[in-house]
């Protein structure tokens, strides 16, 4: 499993807005100067949070992003999810039921899916909040 791009700019960016404490809209053009992500790829990563229901976007003249949820009701997994899909570390994992014809003999398997469940409960174990307060250094294991 490798995060990409759009997932660590979708963690910044949930961070970024969480940070304003505001009810207010943050404009787009706002967001992509502090974090340096051009406009055209942001529209893409914050439509995505729109859609799961993590943002507000309110277009026109005052319009901007602002989050739907508090921050300490929205986990870093969560946000990673919805920019990448699943965070499976094996593609037999990435579906369910598990498709590999290999399933039921496989003895790596278990190792496999407690991976898997270790990386999403360490992910969800840290709000936007958590980091938009202390950074990530909290949280290394």
């Amino acid at each position: 499993m490798k995060i990409s791009t759009k997932g660590r700019y979708a963690l910044r960016v949930m961070v970024d807005i969480a940070e304003r404490r505001s009810d207010e809209y943050i404009k787009l053009a706002d967001i992509a100067e502090r974090q340096d992500i051009s406009e055209k790829y942001l529209e893409g990563i914050l439509s995505s949070m729109t859609k799961a229901g993590l943002l507000h976007g309110l277009r026109g003249k005052g319009g901007g992003y602002r989050l739907a949820l508090a921050p300490d009701r929205i986990t870093a997994g969560r946000v990673i999810r919805e920019a990448e899909g699943s965070l499976a570390p094996v593609t037999c994992l990435a579906s369910s039921p598990n498709q590999c014809p290999r399933a039921a003999d496989c003895k790596t398997l278990p190792l496999w899916q407690g991976l898997e469940k270790a990386v999403n409960a360490y992910l969800d174990s840290i709000t936007i909040a958590d980091l938009a307060d202390g950074g990530a250094d909290n949280y290394c294991i």
